[in-house]
């Protein structure tokens, strides 16, 4: 699948999505939307992709929506007909597509670590939150600036960012929208680490690597869906419900017998199961709600 505006690669079991308009800071534009969709096919369709890394090229990881486009910049009808991926009908609410790519995110069945490589403002802050584990260079700064543009959060971020640093500090960076760096984003919990230009990528491919190093790979496509499809349940006998039905399942698989066995022999465990062909039957936890695309 051939991009234009995000590299995709693979290495020794990690993908790495490089977001590539270095002469744009990285900006979203109407292709790179598409391709941030349709990206984590590849990572959830190839057993050989364990885990993923996710950067900028140049001196930004993203500076949010690309506003040289024109009408294309906070058009939503525009941005949607230059993405030509939907049918526009009168009076339909247009998906905000920050939206789409972090839904997509938030499905993937593999590992995820964002290496935030410089500015990430806009959807360049929000798109990073459905990721597992971000990592920040020292010169990297973030800003929920949506209320500075007259605009109100994307990228599901209203969700996800609570979430990630509690509501307290969620709605002072919201309502402020300015710009912080990574000493306070680390101090926040929005980051794990801080580090030299030169070390980020090395320490993101370490931490990506050592998340599945010993790991099944079904076992962590469960476990990745399962805490965060279960931030969001109203009572904890749902998330027990889903962790019993998997629970039986996985009992019963190869790679359980292959836990037991390698941890009663003292040796490395050697997964046979892959995502592609033995997900538990009935996953993910719950399907998407359906999104009702016509106004009120």
């Amino acid at each position: 699948m051939p991009f234009t505006t995000i590299s995709y690669d693979v290495d020794d079991g990690v993908a790495t999505i490089t977001l590539d308009r270095p002469d744009r800071l990285n900006a979203l534009n109407s292709t790179m939307e598409r391709e941030l969709v349709e990206v984590w096919d590849l990572v959830d369709e190839d057993d050989d992709v364990r885990a993923v890394v996710v950067t900028g090229r140049g001196r930004a990881f993203c500076a949010g929506y690309d506003l040289s486009e024109g009408a294309g910049g906070f058009d939503v009808v525009e941005r949607a007909r230059m993405r030509g991926t939907e049918e526009i009908l009168p009076g339909d609410v247009i998906r905000d597509s920050g939206g789409l790519v972090s839904l997509r995110i938030f499905r993937c069945l593999k590992p995820i670590v964002a290496a935030i490589n410089g500015a990430g403002v806009g959807f360049g802050a929000t798109f990073s939150l459905p990721m597992d584990i971000r990592l920040a260079s020292e010169t990297a700064r973030f800003g929920y600036v949506f209320s500075r543009r007259g605009m109100c959060m994307d990228a599901a971020s209203s969700w996800f960012l609570p979430r990630v640093v509690g509501m307290s500090k969620a709605l002072e960076w919201a309502y402020s929208g300015r710009i912080f760096d990574a000493a306070e984003a680390l101090d926040a919990g929005l980051v794990r680490s801080v580090h030299p230009p030169e070390e980020l990528l090395p320490a993101a491919y370490a931490i990506a690597r050592e998340l599945v190093a010993s790991s099944a790979p079904v076992s962590v496509a469960l476990n990745r869906q399962l805490l965060w499809q279960m931030a969001g349940a109203a009572h904890p006998m749902d998330a027990h419900r889903m962790e019993s039905i998997y629970i039986e399942q996985r009992a019963a698989s190869v790679d359980a017998a292959e836990g037991a066995q390698s941890f009663l022999e003292k040796r490395p465990p050697a997964f046979a199961a892959t995502v592609s062909d033995d997900l538990p039957t009935g996953f993910p936890p719950y399907a998407e709600p359906p999104f009702d695309r016509r106004r009120r």
